[in-house]
């Protein structure tokens, strides 16, 4: 984290991102000594209520953070940074969003948080935008201009007060990742999963946690040992940190989490955590075995809507094979289940050498409305984006690969329509897999 010490005695000259974080109540002026280098400005986390008309003068500003500050409006500034493509004002108090304030290279908006009721139709007029993020609002509609959006690629709308989806939005060609539980029409179905679930309930006395393992946007994982009548077990804990998070709510998550039942290509849930001492909501799952990482790492601010893999990283056919046929089948489980995942991403995968993958993370779950075949083609879109990123990573020859490029260009057809479901694709990974490659008829030439 920058300071403004820093900042005012010029320490911090020809920077390309400045981080400062320390109770502002006005826009430093100094910042303006900045504008021949700076492109990421993150001024989250201060009391701000305005940016400066002057803004424009950062001229090669391309991404702003001003998460938790004391916005109410979406600073109208913004609209004339021409460069700026990445915009976040999460946890704010913004009710009002004028289409002024929209940049021209808009990509990534994020107003999760806030007391917006509508959100202007010139959104839709957003060519470039693929990453648009409205968790927790009051927003009982959007805009029909926003079908226009024809790279938009995910959407957050979860917590809100929607009574059905917009019926355009199953059409969008390239819609990959979609979040909506939390709302009206979505509720019942939430509270039933969490009331009828078979899944036994674990006693908080019963647990001695241990290391942290992780910490997500939803809540903290640590390994514990649970004492239960059949002797003791190393499980992990999820303890859920009860705020709105991008995705949505933890109780939409733990509803989807439950429902999910027990798969193979699942993390899995072994018990709900009753008794907290501070009525914390949480979760006991099993303890994954030594030897899995995460696929790949989250998308960067570059990448936007693309996960970020290890430079070198490569795999050979049989492991691409074993992995996306298991993702595969784990996401047909949880599709004739109900239940979108929403965000199905290498990020959220857990794999081994041999291929094994444990599919995670149902913080962006919702459970399927009537037009359940179209929201399971989204989904298709997502896996044939992870197909992609796992064949340009790929060892085999290109020959080989044919076919399987073949399945993921049906995957992420732009005619919705048109993509197969999973069960299909399962079938047709299985048929490849043991399908004898082709012959190179050059060499016999």
């Amino acid at each position: 984290m920058d300071t403004l010490t820093q900042l005012r005695n010029g320490s911090l000259s020809g920077i390309k991102r400045l981080d400062l974080s320390c109770g502002l109540t006005e826009f430093p002026n100094e910042i303006f000594q900045l504008a021949d280098s700076l492109e990421i400005l993150n001024l989250s986390g201060n009391a701000l209520t305005s940016l400066p008309d002057d803004l424009p003068q950062l001229r090669k500003l391309r991404v702003i953070f001003c998460s938790d500050n004391k916005f109410t409006e979406l600073p109208a500034v913004l609209g004339r940074c021409h460069e700026l493509s990445m915009v976040g004002f999460k946890a704010n108090r913004i009710s009002h969003f004028t289409a002024a304030a929209l940049p021209p290279k808009l990509r990534w908006l994020i107003l999760t948080d806030n007391r917006l009721k509508e959100v202007p139709a010139e959104l839709g007029a957003c060519p470039a935008l693929q990453k648009l993020m409205l968790a927790g609002n009051q927003l009982q509609q959007l805009p029909k201009t926003l079908a226009n959006c024809q790279n938009l690629e995910l959407l957050r709308i979860s917590a809100n007060r929607f009574e059905a989806l917009p019926d355009w939005l199953t059409t969008l060609p390239k819609l990959a990742w979609l979040a909506y539980a939390g709302n009206p029409f979505s509720e019942a179905q939430e509270h039933v999963a969490i009331d009828a679930s078979d899944i036994p309930c674990i006693n908080w006395h019963e647990l001695e946690l241990q290391q942290q393992l992780g910490e997500g946007a939803s809540g903290v994982i640590h390994q514990a040992l649970w004492q239960s009548a059949q002797g003791s077990k190393g499980v992990a804990v999820k303890l859920y940190k009860g705020a709105l998070t991008s995705d949505g709510m933890p109780r939409s998550e733990k509803a989807a989490s439950l429902a999910a039942g027990q798969h193979a290509g699942l993390v899995g849930v072994k018990g709900k955590l009753r008794g907290h001492p501070q009525g914390r909501m949480g979760m006991v799952m099993p303890l994954i075995e030594q030897g899995y990482l995460n696929l790949a790492g989250p998308p960067s601010l570059e990448s936007c809507t693309r996960d970020v893999y290890p430079y070198a990283q490569r795999y050979s056919l049989p492991v691409v094979f074993k992995l996306a046929r298991g993702i595969a089948s784990a996401v047909e489980h949880l599709h004739v289940r109900g239940i979108l995942h929403g965000d199905l991403y290498a990020h959220n995968i857990l794999w081994n050498q041999q291929g094994d993958a444990l599919l995670g993370d149902f913080g962006a779950a919702s459970f399927m409305t009537s037009t359940a075949s179209e929201l399971q083609r989204i989904e298709v879109r997502a896996f044939g984006c992870l197909l992609e990123e796992l064949l340009q990573r790929c060892d085999a020859d290109l020959h080989k690969l044919d076919a399987v490029w073949a399945l993921q260009r049906r995957c992420v057809d732009t005619d919705v329509t048109k993509r197969p479901i999973f069960a299909e694709i399962a079938l047709t990974l299985s048929a490849l897999e043991v399908q004898p490659a082709p012959m190179n008829l050059s060499s016999y030439i």
